[in-house]
């Protein structure tokens, strides 16, 4: 049996291990850049992931989005309707409207023209105040900055007041001719029922005589009464019983 030399078999190794690493540098160094290119290409992918999950969320937050704006669109889809349908009915008001203020501004003037009729026959009394009302809604039924509701407003106003007339007692200072002189007097008025006066000197008392349209003098015995009255409708003293005259229903 022959002996190896083991300086021999130590050279021989070496070489044959060099041989081999020589070899296998490339593979290991294409497994690198395998390696190097996987994970580049994982990085790819996570970042594509990441992408198509926040799009995901997108597109489902929109979706709900969608689905609120459809409701929302819905709802006013109705009221458009609703309100095209109130349109249309304004438009018919607006037509009867025209149709009744073309019918309202005759009735007005006949009412106004009826008003001044009754002033002129009623008693005589705050005379030139009623008349001027009546000339005020003449005026008035002429201005075209005025609306047909507010001259109709001003003319039930104005027989509003003539009513009111009717139910309550007044005093105020005035001037009449009496004997053939103008003098001051104090009017009492009570209701439509009568019409008095006395001289501010409480000399001379009258009553308006609704069959001559004159006023009547008084006898002085009604004086009294007659001052008394007038304090009363002043409120400087409380109501009382009194003894006036009155006209006698014929």
């Amino acid at each position: 049996m022959k002996c190896i030399n083991p300086l021999l078999l130590a050279g021989v190794l070496a070489t044959a291990t060099g041989v081999h690493a020589n070899s296998l540098n490339p593979v290991v160094e294409k497994s690198a850049a395998i390696n190097d290119s996987a994970l580049k290409t994982q990085g790819k992918i996570d970042s594509i992931s990441d992408s198509m999950q926040s799009k995901l969320q997108k597109f489902k937050t929109l979706n709900k989005e969608i689905d609120g704006l459809m409701v929302y669109n819905s709802q006013l889809d109705k009221q458009i309707k609703n309100q095209l349908a109130e349109m249309a009915d304004i438009n018919a008001s607006m037509d009867q409207v025209s149709v009744i203020e073309r019918q309202i501004t005759p009735l007005m003037l006949n009412m106004i023209t009826g008003l001044e009729q009754f002033v002129a026959l009623d008693v005589p009394f705050l005379l030139e105040e009623r008349k001027q009302r009546v000339s005020k809604l003449r005026e008035m039924m002429e201005r075209a900055d005025v609306t047909s509701s507010e001259k109709f407003r001003r003319v039930l106003e104005a027989y509003q007041v003539e009513v009111e007339y009717g139910r309550t007692i007044e005093a105020y200072p005035a001037l009449i001719n009496v004997a053939g002189q103008e003098r001051e007097v104090d009017f009492l008025r009570i209701g439509r029922l009568e019409l008095m006066y006395v001289t501010k000197d409480g000399k001379v008392a009258g009553i308006w005589e609704k069959e001559t349209k004159q006023f009547k003098e008084l006898p002085d015995t009604n004086i009294s009464q007659i001052n008394k009255a007038l304090r009363i409708a002043r409120k400087q003293l409380a109501p009382d019983m009194l003894t006036l005259p009155i006209n006698a229903a014929k």
